[in-house]
């Protein structure tokens, strides 16, 4: 079990969610140990829905349980429903919250293809491998997350025009976010043709809060059914039975610009900073990594999930701005 956060990271927010019990989805029936194929029979979609590709992230977990015990089946193509990272689930604790990301290394940034075909071991490369065939075989990926910080929920897009355009279908989290990844390693939603601008095939990963909020599993629910309701899966009357019949509002976009990478054991930011600030001026020193400042690169630079984890080769903040 392993973070490269310090435990107090959990001070701050207490933890609201109870981790869900998903033991009898073990078996499934893809030959994948917690991963479950429903089949419509009729002509759409492969849509696959991933939660717990970090260990601590409960809310994509009771989205999912949520579809279960609602029993929500697709209406056309074949729906699968996978929790990944078990091994680090099971290592949940309210008390030490934080320390369940990972237990060898962080499950998303293994997506490389050289990653998944070269010889290192690890519990989540082993783990990547097995699903890896699921992944291939998906059309359409709802990848669901939380946040260190109780900033607002947010979708990654990736960088290319079909990511912003699924969001935008789906309608929410109010944020859309334009990025490239991490130095660090490909995430799951940036795997091979999901980041290919020619391949039709596409991928969302979505912030949905802080981490054990209330408030981020209702957003991983909702997203959950609007995001099956705009892949032709489910109906409206479906999504208003489970989510209510409100309207979202019109969603942003940032385009990220610079992803700050650490490069010293000596980063520091100048401010207690969350995430959305926005920094009015350009060249303002936002923090030091060494003896190198930390500078906006534009007006209205805003930060986009800065982080605690300031380890050498993690991503310390992105930096974006506002597009139409």
């Amino acid at each position: 079990m392993s973070d490269a956060a310090p435990a107090s990271l959990s001070d701050h927010y207490p933890v609201e969610l109870e981790p869900p019990d998903i033991s009898a989805y073990e078996r499934g029936n893809t030959g994948v140990p917690y991963f479950t194929t429903f089949a419509s029979g009729r002509t759409g979609p492969d849509v696959l829905i991933t939660a717990l590709v970090h260990g601590n992230e409960l809310c994509g977990a009771i989205a999912l349980d949520h579809l279960f015990r609602n029993e929500i089946r697709p209406q056309c193509g074949t729906l699968t429903l996978g929790f990944c990272n078990v091994a680090a689930y099971a290592e949940f604790r309210a008390d030490y919250p934080a320390l369940s990301r990972f237990i060898d290394e962080d499950f998303n940034r293994v997506w490389d293809l050289d990653a998944l075909e070269d010889g290192r071991r690890s519990l989540e490369r082993a783990r990547a491998r097995e699903i890896r065939p699921l992944i291939e075989r998906a059309e359409l990926l709802l990848d669901l997350h939380s946040m260190q910080h109780a900033t607002g929920p947010l979708v990654l897009a990736g960088r290319h025009a079909k990511g912003r355009q699924l969001a935008e279908k789906v309608g929410v989290p109010p944020l859309i976010v334009l990025d490239a990844g991490h130095a660090a390693g490909r995430r799951l939603r940036d795997y091979d043709f999901f980041d290919d601008p020619a391949d039709p095939r596409s991928a969302l990963l979505v912030e949905c809060g802080q981490h054990w909020s209330n408030a981020a599993a209702a957003v991983a629910i909702e997203t959950t059914y609007r995001f099956l309701n705009a892949v032709g899966q489910i109906d409206g009357e479906t999504v208003i039975r489970h989510c209510g019949s409100g309207t979202p509002p019109r969603q942003k976009v940032v385009e990220i610009v610079q992803v700050i990478t650490v490069k010293t054991d000596s980063f520091r930011f100048h401010g207690d900073y969350r995430g959305m600030e926005i920094i009015p001026k350009a060249g303002t020193e936002i923090g030091r990594d060494g003896g190198t400042p930390i500078r906006t690169p534009h007006d209205d630079c805003v930060l986009i999930m800065p982080t605690r984890r300031l380890s050498r080769g993690l991503t310390a903040v992105r930096l974006g701005r506002f597009v139409e």
